[in-house]
């Protein structure tokens, strides 16, 4: 158990000690996707969704995900983020559309956002879905994923 950074010396889960590490700027940006159909869509377009607008809904959720990734990730630290933001992208696909979330995370500090990234888009998906789920339930949640971080002793990656 040794080799494992999250568990203590009796083989138990411990939180990662951050203490001696440096402060550093760190970003990340992850994505998810949602399949719509085409009534959805439309719905959206035309101010159809009765709860309102879902994709203002999602950010709005999505920034409370980041924001309490520490809340419900049992090893993330609190962190003091000084940025959340999204970009949602409609697709046409072969059988309706796609919905592209993206979000950009960033902070100045010992520890990095992916975690916050991801927990941001996948609120944002799913509150995309519970927003326009009375039109249709057939909208599938599909990959989420880490496109890009930056900062720390890492350094950069970027999905290949």
């Amino acid at each position: 158990m040794n080799n494992f950074t999250h568990w203590n010396e009796e083989g138990r889960p411990k939180m990662v000690d951050i203490s001696e590490k440096e402060i550093s700027k760190r970003t990340a940006i992850a994505r998810s996707t949602i399949t719509l159909s085409d009534a959805v869509y439309e719905a959206i377009q035309q101010g159809g969704i009765k709860k309102g607008d879902p994709t203002q809904v999602a950010q709005i959720a999505g920034i409370m995900g980041a924001k309490k990734t520490a809340d419900i990730i049992p090893m993330c630290h609190p962190i003091m983020l000084q940025g959340t933001d999204f970009q949602f992208e409609y697709k046409k696909a072969d059988d309706g559309y796609e919905l592209h979330i993206q979000a950009t995370v960033k902070c100045s500090g010992k520890t990095g956002v992916e975690m916050e990234a991801l927990t941001a888009v996948s609120v944002a998906a799913l509150t995309f879905y519970d927003m326009c789920k009375a039109v249709d339930k057939n909208m599938v949640i599909k990959e989420t994923y880490l496109v890009q971080k930056t900062g720390g002793k890492s350094g950069t990656y970027m999905h290949k």
